[in-house]
């Protein structure tokens, strides 16, 4: 495995995602991040194994089409982003909500 820059790995990571279907996925040992356009998969599971001490075993992205955004008379688009499907391996687990 070819060993990663640990301070650039941290900033490919940009959030995890709390939507309804992704806490669903958590039952399946599944974690959802939204991750920079161009990372690619082996950065993706280097990034997790490094932040939370976890073993990654899959990793799927997938990036949805940009959405139209209107102001006015003018038309746009929302920015284009990258979301990761992180599957951990059975005993593994990310604390997303820690204790207060």
């Amino acid at each position: 495995m070819t060993n990663y820059d640990p301070r650039r790995l941290a900033d490919l990571i940009l959030k995890p995602v709390v939507t309804e279907k992704a806490t669903f996925m958590l039952e399946q040992n599944k974690y959802v991040f939204d991750v920079v356009v161009k990372a690619t998969k082996p950065e993706i599971r280097a990034a997790i194994e490094s932040l939370f001490e976890v073993t990654v075993t899959k990793v799927n992205t997938h990036r949805p089409p940009r959405r139209k955004k209107r102001v006015g008379k003018f038309l746009g688009f929302k920015p284009q982003y990258k979301r990761a499907i992180v599957t951990l391996a059975e005993g593994d687990e990310i604390v997303l909500f820690p204790e207060v």
